[in-house]
This record gives C-alpha cells, sequence and structure tokens, in this order.
C-alpha cells in the first residue's frame, strides 16, 4: 500500500519527470514475468553485465535493443512441426519473452556472449568529458589573470 504523494514535488521541480514516474512505478505492484531468471552483477566500477539464462534459444532466436535508456531483450523459439509431440514430459521453458531493462544515463551496451544457456550482455557506464568533475583554481585578488582549468579523471 503506497502512501506517498509526489504531486507537490512536481509543483516545485523542473527536469526531474522521469525520476518521479519512476518513484511511482516502484511503489505499485510488480507484475512484470519471472521467466527468463537474471542476474545483475559490478564487474567494475564503470561496468555491469545482465545474465539471463536462456536454456534451449539460440542465438538467431534472440535479439537485443538499446533505445532511449531502455535496454529490450526478445526470444522467440521455432519449434520445428510434430516436435511438441514427442515430449513425455517438458521442464525447459522455451516460451517466448519479452524483458526490459531501464538503464541510467550515459550506461551503453558493450556487448552480449551467448554460452552454455546464459545470454551474457556486458554494460558500461561512459561519462562525457563535460560532466567529469573539474579543479578550478581560484584567483588571487593581485594576480587577477591567474585563471586555470584542470580536468581531473573520474
Amino acid at each position: 500500500m503506497r502512501n506517498v504523494d509526489f504531486a507537490p514535488l512536481y509543483r516545485s521541480t523542473v527536469g526531474f519527470d522521469r525520476l518521479f514516474k519512476m518513484l511511482d512505478n516502484a511503489g505499485g505492484v510488480d507484475n512484470s514475468q519471472s521467466y527468463p531468471p537474471y542476474n545483475i552483477e559490478r564487474t567494475g566500477d564503470n561496468a555491469y553485465r545482465i545474465t539471463m539464462a536462456v536454456a534451449g534459444f539460440d542465438d538467431s532466436e534472440l535479439s537485443i535493443e538499446s533505445r532511449e535508456n531502455v535496454l529490450t531483450v526478445q526470444g522467440e523459439r521455432s519449434e520445428p512441426e510434430g516436435e511438441a509431440n514427442r515430449f513425455l514430459h517438458r521442464g525447459i521453458a522455451g516460451r517466448a519473452f519479452e524483458r526490459r531493462f531501464q538503464l541510467a544515463e550515459h550506461v551503453e551496451v558493450k556487448g552480449a556472449t551467448l554460452k552454455n544457456g546464459l545470454l551474457h550482455i556486458d554494460l558500461v557506464r561512459v561519462i562525457p568529458e563535460a560532466m567529469k568533475p573539474r579543479r578550478i583554481e581560484i584567483a588571487n585578488a593581485g594576480n587577477a589573470n591567474a585563471k586555470s582549468l584542470e580536468a581531473t579523471a573520474a
């Protein structure tokens, strides 16, 4: 049960609409599917990996698309005709799926690999040079021409 009203924040902020929409969605009931299972891990300071268990899927049956800070992974198996009748028990799911991941600003997909039924998607956060912190020296009152800007690596 959600008791938080974000309406006053909408009126007093500019440019944070997406953040408040995400907070609204986080408070709601999660109706998303649980297939296929996945892990999200941090592999470095600005590197991440999503690992999805896609047993039975070939790389030609999977598609990965990144658009507007949303990573979409889709899988659709084409089953040969008459193959469904061969199984006495089918415990390995092979149904079609679509899983979406919300990416933060400046996160890019570096690559994807499929090995042993696990799809690994490597992500990296690339901070633009203009957004990196920089050191600004303060000019002395006696020497007004001493201005120096120095960029430091994050």
